[in-house]
């Protein structure tokens, strides 16, 4: 796995168009969601992404502090379909939040993610900080992971 990190204006039009593809495939396609993943936010993010050969393989968008939340974030979490139940969903939270830390130090970290997954965020050390919502026809919940 080659692991890149980059912000919007340095992305390739490979990446860019391989990452919009798998986030369209997952969150749009396979999740049966119509919704805005062009949110204007992209621009102030960095995107981190595992390469498996030619294949985006994993992916996420990290947000400095301001953008999504008052904290920084991880979203658009995403694994290649084919690539799941690997590990590779646990290695690249890991390598997320140690990039996350590398970009703008060790900070409290906000996350909304789909309930389904929230055993698997907690493993990371997130906790539930609010009640269940619909985002886009999936209940979500936002978590925080916190460094104390």
């Amino acid at each position: 796995m080659n692991w890149i990190c980059k912000p919007f204006e340095q992305l390739s039009p490979k990446e860019l168009y391989a990452i919009l593809q798998l986030r369209n495939d997952v969150f749009v396609v396979e999740q049966n969601c119509v919704f805005q993943d062009a949110d204007d936010r992209d621009q102030a993010s960095w995107h981190f992404m595992g390469w498996h050969e030619d294949r985006l393989a994993a992916y996420t968008r990290l947000l400095p502090a301001g953008i999504s939340y008052p904290e920084s974030s991880i979203g658009r979490v995403v694994i290649f379909p084919k690539m799941r139940k690997s590990g590779l969903g646990k290695e690249l939270m890991e390598r997320s939040i140690e990039m996350l830390y590398l970009l703008w130090n060790k900070q409290p970290i906000r996350i909304g993610a789909q309930l389904y997954l929230k055993k698997f965020y907690e493993s990371f050390g997130f906790q539930q900080c609010s009640d269940i919502y619909i985002e886009d026809n999936i209940e979500h919940i936002s978590m925080i992971l916190q460094n104390e």
